[in-house]
């Protein structure tokens, strides 16, 4: 894959993959919030950009900001192209949004909306930053994770499944937007299956800490689809740390 990946947000998910992606000789345009004067020096295969230089660069953008900001992606010089949506609904973060809360929409479904004219991909929302730098391994490895995709475009989803194979995992793909929540917080995918059972004797108000720490356990793709065929769909935007003891 010779293509340039386009990050709107290169927080804690979009700057690791940004630092996969030049790892795996991919060139990279990055953006955040605060401008390109804050972003980190990722070497000579990335640049720094606002938000709309970041879309209009990449073959592919991923978006990596918190779903209360989604109105601000920038729609036009997305059309046409393949997003990646790693954003999650987070009501004490994001504030309560009525359409997610009674489940009338997946949180991409509220992203395919904005941006009507580019094909949106769900991906890599589903695991903590420190796993999914950790547990990044090279194409054919036998102890590869594996993640949920979901998307409305066969196409889009298949080229997500060559980036992330590039990235270091394979993909396990989970049906339409529709079917998105399947990978969001409060479902069994959610994360625990790879940073792995917390110990006994960490308490609550540190598991937290200890996530971010673990080394994180490889999760098949088998055993991601296994998470993914029989849950139940979680209330909109219900999760807490109490979920993963």
């Amino acid at each position: 894959m010779s293509k340039t990946l386009g990050f709107i947000g290169s927080g804690n998910v979009g700057g690791i993959l940004a630092r996969l992606a030049v790892a795996a000789g991919l060139d990279v345009v990055l953006s955040n919030s605060r401008g390109p004067e804050s972003l980190a020096d990722l070497g000579p295969r990335a640049r720094a950009a606002t938000p709309a230089e970041a879309a209009e660069a990449g073959d592919l953008v991923v978006v990596s900001i918190p779903l209360s900001a989604y109105e601000k992606i920038p729609a036009q010089p997305l059309a046409g192209k393949i997003v990646i949506d790693t954003l999650n609904y987070y009501p004490e973060r994001d504030g309560r949004i009525a359409e997610l809360d009674a489940n009338e929409l997946t949180s991409s479904e509220l992203v395919q909306r904005h941006l009507a004219d580019s094909r949106v991909v769900k991906a890599a929302n589903n695991i903590v930053s420190s796993q999914l730098f950790s547990l990044a391994r090279p194409s054919g490895a036998p102890d590869h994770s594996a993640m949920p995709i979901a998307g409305d475009d066969a196409a889009a989803k298949a080229e997500v499944v060559e980036l992330l194979d590039l990235l270091g995992y394979d993909a396990v793909d989970i049906g339409t937007l529709a079917d998105s929540w399947r990978s969001e917080p409060g479902t069994p995918v959610y994360c625990k299956p790879y940073f792995g059972e917390v110990p006994k004797d960490v308490s609550l108000d540190k598991t937290m800490e200890w996530i971010f720490q673990a080394p994180g356990v490889p999760t098949p793709a088998d055993r991601v689809r296994e998470l993914t065929a029989t849950v139940v769909r979680p209330a909109g935007g219900s999760f807490s740390i109490a979920d993963w003891r």
